[in-house]
């Protein structure tokens, strides 16, 4: 079957500094300082541009993240990262994570914007509400703010984000040198927002990007997530183990964006995946093995009880999850992977140390071991039976990892017609097959009072 009769599933590749398995910086190919290279994820993204990616993705957050002392902790500012790569890349999506928590609007709509221009129209948001006290206690917080009001807040940011992008009309910019007009005034709008959390003036100092403004995505699966989701996201990273628990999601969440009037196919559901690929699948149950025996379980097991409400005693290596676990209403942050992470440990009725293995290599998204040919038919699977439009994918080890997945993954899926075999768009959003958004505000008379005086 020919690439163009088939529809095309989207790829994006997760970067996480030596590669997501937690170990992966103990292998003897890894460099421990490859967090702080600018030059490893520059080479990184141009391996995914060689394969046809969609695009890249950096999670983020405001805290320090983890025990230090047991893998590479710290990263480098994800927009600022962004704006490198851009300058050495030509096709590939650029998707950095920033929280609504911990942010404002307008310098935030400003940095995306400026990105956006850089990259010339391949930039997206990975939009956060960013769960944890830690976090919280480095902006004057107690303690993380509900869960229920952080997405409240999370909705009125993204509709002052997107009306300070739309406050420029697309043709608001004249440069008659004979008239002496540079912009037209009447074409650059206020916003005047006045709401529960922002009261924002505009208009945005970035005229309307390339693509607009940023392919937005979120990567939350709770009911709070899924509807904010459902009224916003265009692409969507999430984390299932089973493909029905895939095919739920998705059928779910595509029919709440369709009960809010939106096109189902302007959402595209990705999953995250953790291949461990070898010649063989011996091969590649061996790589897994040996990382697995470089995780330290000790630090795992203080992990799972911080996300347990647990206190450390209550886990025990070399037994199951106890039985009077808190529930997902229980937990104010994270509730979608409390759940996932506890139902696999019930399912296959793994014993803590045995949980800690399975996790360390996605931290709850499916991870598996195989043979080019069978990671490139999970992915059919999932694609053809309805649980994804495409896939995150979380490299173990980096940069191997990655390399393996588009030298010997990748012709795969082209043979079968299901990945681009060369780029036919010039955005983000036209990777994912999304229009330019209309602009809101075009037209309204605000007789150039957005002007600076």
């Amino acid at each position: 079957m020919t690439e163009n009769k088939r529809k095309q599933l989207h790829l994006n590749a997760f970067l996480m500094s030596t590669g997501h398995h937690e170990a992966s910086w103990r292998l003897p190919e890894s460099d421990p300082q490859a967090h702080l290279d600018v030059e490893h994820y520059i080479r990184l993204a141009q391996t995914a541009e060689r394969g046809r990616f969609d695009s890249i993705f950096f999670a983020d957050g405001p805290v320090l993240q983890g025990d230090p002392g047991r893998r590479p902790a710290g990263k480098l500012e994800p927009t600022v990262l962004l704006t490198a790569i851009a300058l050495r890349t030509q096709h590939l999506g650029l998707i950095a994570t920033a929280s609504t928590s911990y942010n404002d609007p307008f310098n935030l709509a400003r940095r995306f914007a400026s990105v956006d221009w850089v990259s010339g129209g391949r930039v997206g948001w990975n939009i956060v509400t960013t769960a944890g006290a830690d976090a919280a206690r480095n902006f004057g917080l107690d303690d993380v703010p509900a869960h229920r009001d952080r997405y409240e807040r999370a909705d009125e940011f993204v509709d002052v984000a997107t009306k300070l992008w739309d406050s420029w009309d697309d043709d608001a910019y004249i440069g008659d040198k004979q008239i002496g007009i540079h912009t037209d005034a009447d074409k650059v709008h206020s916003i005047d927002h006045v709401g529960k959390y922002f009261r924002v003036a505009g208009p945005l100092n970035v005229p309307r990007s390339p693509q607009a403004y940023p392919l937005l995505v979120q990567a939350g699966s709770s009911e709070d997530g899924k509807n904010f989701a459902a009224r916003h996201a265009e692409a969507v990273f999430t984390a299932q183990q089973t493909l029905e628990e895939g095919k739920a999601f998705y059928s779910d969440l595509k029919e709440r964006t369709r009960r809010l009037g939106r096109d189902p196919e302007g959402i595209k559901i990705l999953p995250g995946i953790v291949p461990v690929i070898g010649d063989t699948e011996a091969e590649a149950r061996e790589l897994d093995e040996e990382l697995s025996r470089l995780i330290l379980p000790e630090y795992q097991r203080r992990n799972l009880a911080e996300r347990f409400n647990l206190p450390l005693e209550a886990l025990e290596l070399d037994a199951e999850l106890p039985a009077d676990l808190p529930t997902e209403d229980d937990i104010e942050g994270a509730k979608s992977r409390f759940t996932l992470i506890v139902d696999l440990a019930r399912r296959e009725r793994l014993t803590v140390r045995q949980l800690i293995s399975r996790l360390g290599g996605g931290r709850g998204h499916r991870t598996f071991a195989g043979t080019p040919v069978q990671v490139a038919d999970t992915i059919e699977e999932w694609f053809d039976q309805g649980a994804a439009d495409g896939f995150n994918v979380m490299p173990a080890v980096l940069p191997s990892g990655l390399d393996r997945f588009v030298d010997q993954v990748v012709p795969i899926l082209q043979e079968r017609g299901l990945l681009r075999t060369e780029y036919t768009a010039t955005t983000l959003r036209g990777h994912y097959g999304l229009e330019r958004p209309a602009n809101r505000l075009e037209g309204e008379d605000t007789a150039g009072a957005a002007i600076a005086r």
